[in-house]
Order: structure tokens, then C-alpha cells, then sequence
């Protein structure tokens, strides 16, 4: 056996190879080990410097800050929910990344000044509305214009029969384990398909306080578990049919709710190619950035005038910019790629600051009674099992239509984001909010006025 001798090789030249052969390894650690999106020798720098911030008893809220920290956290439960056996694939990623913080600020295992700065941070400065808005008009500008009407004219069925399935049979769950048909209704379906906590129960807490003459502080905190029980089990679902997806191609359009007929091209194909190919340069960015904060601030404007909210006032604004071309070919590129960096990059620090600074995590243990998850699982399971089979039925695709089903019966805006990221559907928002946002007013105000009029 022969060997090579390096002998003859002069000694600089070998310590430059071992030197090109050491920043080699380096950058194949930086580009290949990652926690999340994040390198792993960068994860491990943040992690560094945020302790030593909260040794020192203060870490500052400013926005600098604040992505590293929520970068940190958040990427770091969600890849602990990705790892999980099993479960790891049926949307585990998105729980652990809203209830594994909460968890940790009810048993006090997170610092003080993280919790404190995480809060203010993520209550003056509404990042979540900057979030939705980005993502909202993103997916919307990736659609093309067929699909985006056919889409908003055909999910309404689905959502409709959903729903009043949903409540049947949550109904008669709850009658078979000898429960109230006043107190299944009003304190368990209702709430969880109200539309989340600041559209959803907090109006119907108030609307109960008053018919009901309770105090609106117990009434909240009645509801408010079993909204966020409702939320978690539809992040559950979510997670398994994106793996039913996975297993049966032909039953999803990975984001897409019309089928695509035998080679036609899918609007992900002809949309997304160019902003996604790295031609797209950053004044065109910026300005898709542009696009979607003012839309929200027309949203914000709507609001004031009629009393429709913001990010579905939002989306309206933006299904009729799409549908009369008013936006050009070079924007929309701006704002795809502004939608796949916020969905990539911001996804799990969302979450993580959710979890932190609006989930209870001991009003979700309260709501753990066996008669309440066997209605809330019936109500929401048969909800989204109705819209998967009437989607299916009216040539929708049938597990995207359940996704979407199961906005329902979320937590809002923070719901929607976790269930898309759960069912990997984050083109879906536009069709989420108007399941979580219209369907929840809709019922909030059906159930209140039902009540006032004809059981009191």
C-alpha cells in the first residue's frame, strides 16, 4: 500500500490548506447546524448575551433586543417541538411554541425580565397586527385572480355547514354526559367558535355580564379556557391533517383550496418563481413592505368609520387591488417576498411572545375537565370533518378547506398563525381571518341577540 508524502509540499502551502480546510468546516457549521433558522454558533452567541443581560436584573425592551430574544426563545421551543417522536410532525412545533413559554412564566422557570420585557415589548408595539398584515397581503398577491374569487365565493358553504354541524353535535355530547343545554351552549360551543379572545370572548363576556346580570371578570373567566382548549385542539387537527396531506397528495393543494385541473400550473408556480428565485432586489421589498402597512393603516381607517376590523377590512382593500391589477407585476414580487420572510422568520418569535404575554397557562389547565375536552373535541373535530367532505364534494381541495375549518374555532389572529403553522398553510391567512374574524362576529352576535330575545 502506497502512502503520500507531503514531504516536498513547502510548509505554507500546507498551513494555508489546513487554513482553507478549518474556515471550510466553519462555514459548514454556520450554513448546516441550525436551531430553527438560526446557526447554531449564533443561537448559542444570543443565548450568551441575553443571560448576561438578566444577571445584571434588566433586559432592555427596544426593538434590537427584543428580535434577538424572541428569535432565541422561540425558534429554540419550536425546534424542541419539531424533535418530539411522532407528535413532532402533527404540529407540535406551533404548541410548544405558545404553551411551553406560558407554562414556564406560571411556574416562574423564565427570568422575570424576560417575561416583563417580552410583555411591554409585545403589547406597545403590536407586532402581531404587523405580522398578520404582511402575511395578508402576501398570500393574497401570490394568488392569481381566478383563484382568489373562487376561493372567497366557495369557502362560505363549508364554513356555514361546519359550523352548525359543529354545534349539533357538540350538543348532543354533551346531553348524553347529562350536562345543562343552556351551559353547552352559551359556555362551551359558543366560545370556541366566537373568533378568539379580543373579537370573541370578550364581547360575548359582555354580553353576558349584561343579559345575565354576572360580573363581565367571572363571565371572561368562564370562557376564556375553553376558547384557548378549542384553539389547542384545532393546532392538533391542524397538525394531522397537514400529515394526512403528506400521505395522500392527491387530497391537498399544499395552500391551494380550488383544484388544479391536469396540467395547469398551480399559482404558487407562476407567482412565486420570480420573487423567490433572489432576482427580486430590496427597493422592490421594501415597497411590498410598504404596501402592506398601508393597507393595514386603510384597515385601521375602516374600522373608525364602520366598525369592521382592521385586518379584514384589510383584506378586502387588498382582494380588490388584486382582482383590478392596480398592482404591478414588480410589487407583487415585493410583497411575496416580504410574506415568505415574515412566515420564515418570524412564525416561532410570534408564538413564543404570545404564549408569554396573552396565554394563561393555568386557566388552560382548569379547562382539562373530561366533559369539557369530550364537547370541545366533538364540536370542533366534527366541524372540521364537515368541511373537508362538503369541500370535497363542491371540487374544493378537501384537506386545505379543513385547515381552514379549523380557524374556527382559534384564538383569533394568534389562533390563525398557530393552526397554519401547525398544518404548514400560512397562504391560507386571508381565508383564516375571514373564518376566525366574520364567522366569529357573526356568531357572537347571533348567539347574544338569540339570548336577549328569546331565553330571557
Amino acid at each position: 500500500m502506497s502512502t503520500t508524502d507531503d514531504s516536498h509540499i513547502p510548509a505554507s502551502v500546507q498551513f494555508n490548506q489546513q487554513e482553507i480546510s478549518l474556515k471550510e468546516r466553519w462555514w459548514h457549521i454556520l450554513d448546516n447546524w441550525k436551531v430553527g433558522i438560526i446557526p447554531l454558533p449564533l443561537f448559542i452567541l444570543a443565548g450568551v448575551l441575553i443571560a448576561i443581560d438578566c444577571l445584571n436584573g434588566k433586559l432592555p425592551n427596544d426593538i434590537v433586543v427584543m428580535v434577538a430574544t424572541l428569535a432565541f426563545f422561540g425558534f429554540a421551543c419550536g425546534e424542541f417541538g419539531k424533535r418530539l417522536p411522532i407528535i413532532g410532525k402533527m404540529g407540535a412545533a406551533a404548541i410548544c411554541a405558545t404553551f411551553i413559554p406560558s407554562a414556564l412564566v406560571h411556574y416562574g422557570l423564565l427570568p422575570t425580565v424576560v417575561v416583563t420585557s417580552t410583555t411591554q415589548f409585545f403589547k406597545s408595539t403590536n407586532i402581531l397586527y404587523l405580522y398578520i398584515c404582511c402575511i395578508i397581503v402576501g398570500s393574497i398577491m401570490s394568488m392569481n385572480r381566478q383563484t382568489l374569487i373562487q376561493g372567497f365565493l366557495r369557502i362560505f358553504f363549508p364554513m356555514l355547514c361546519g359550523e352548525v354541524v359543529g354545534m349539533l353535535v357538540g350538543m348532543g355530547v354533551g346531553l348524553a354526559l347529562g350536562m345543562e343545554p343552556f351551559q353547552i351552549f352559551f359556555f362551551l360551543i359558543l366560545p370556541i367558535m366566537a373568533g378568539g379572545v379580543g373579537e370573541g370572548a370578550i364581547p360575548l363576556s359582555l354580553g353576558y355580564a349584561a343579559l345575565l346580570h354576572m360580573e363581565q371578570g367571572v363571565v371572561l373567566g368562564r370562557i376564556l379556557p375553553i376558547v384557548m382548549l378549542g384553539g389547542l385542539t384545532a393546532i392538533v387537527i391542524s397538525g394531522c391533517l397537514n400529515r394526512l396531506g403528506k400521505r395522500y397528495p392527491h387530497l391537498t393543494g399544499e395552500g391551494n383550496l380550488i383544484r388544479q385541473k391536469a396540467g395547469e400550473v398551480t399559482p404558487q408556480d407562476s407567482g412565486l418563481a420570480q420573487a423567490f428565485s433572489g432576482k427580486t432586489d430590496v427597493t422592490t421589498i421594501a415597497t411590498g413592505a410598504l404596501l402592506a402597512v398601508l393597507l393595514y393603516m386603510v384597515g385601521m381607517l375602516g374600522y373608525r368609520l364602520i366598525g369592521l376590523p382592521a385586518p379584514v377590512g384589510m383584506l378586502f382593500v387588498a382582494v380588490l387591488l388584486k382582482l383590478v391589477n392596480a398592482v404591478s407585476p414588480r410589487m407583487l414580487e415585493g410583497s411575496q417576498v416580504v410574506y415568505k420572510f415574515f412566515q420564515t422568520a418570524v412564525t416561532f418569535p410570534i408564538l413564543f411572545a404570545v404564549g408569554v404575554a396573552i396565554t394563561p397557562w393555568q386557566e388552560l389547565v382548569n379547562a382539562f375537565t373530561l366533559s369539557n375536552l369530550l364537547v370541545i373535541v366533538s364540536s370542533v373535530g366534527s366541524l372540521v370533518l364537515t368541511g373537508f367532505f362538503v369541500g370535497k364534494k363542491i371540487g374544493m381541495n378537501p384537506i386545505d378547506v379543513a385547515i381552514v375549518s379549523c380557524c374556527q374555532s382559534g384564538q383569533g389572529g394568534t389562533g390563525d398563525v398557530a393552526i397554519l403553522t401547525a398544518g404548514n398553510r400560512m397562504m391560507l391567512m386571508p381565508f383564516a381571518q375571514i373564518a376566525t374574524r366574520i364567522g366569529g362576529a357573526i356568531n357572537v352576535s347571533a348567539g347574544l341577540l338569540f339570548l336577549g330575545n328569546f331565553l330571557l
